[in-house]
């Protein structure tokens, strides 16, 4: 079984976009070179800049861990990225 990674990039104004994907540096390039299989919300807004990355395990507690980050504000974001909050305590 493929292990499920958590990212997070941020795009040219500083917002921050989170997903996951069993290729971390596969879904990057597709996010950066801005095809249609790259996010919406992410297209145009380059460069790009990945950020953050952990692996998670299954898909199941990848998309939990992924709407968990989102939900964070963004200062919590922020020391998620810089290693000053810890990640397993985000549920």
């Amino acid at each position: 079984m493929d292990s499920w990674h958590l990212y997070i990039i941020r795009l040219k104004n500083g917002y921050l976009y989170t997903g996951i994907t069993q290729d971390v540096e596969r879904r990057f390039q597709i996010h950066s070179e801005g095809g249609k299989k790259a996010a919406k919300s992410v297209r145009g807004k380059g460069p790009l800049t990945l950020v953050f990355q952990k692996t998670i395990g299954d898909k199941s507690l990848a998309l939990k861990a992924e709407q968990a980050v989102k939900k964070l504000s963004r200062s919590k974001k922020e020391q998620l990225i810089a290693g000053t909050l810890d990640f397993n305590g985000i549920s």
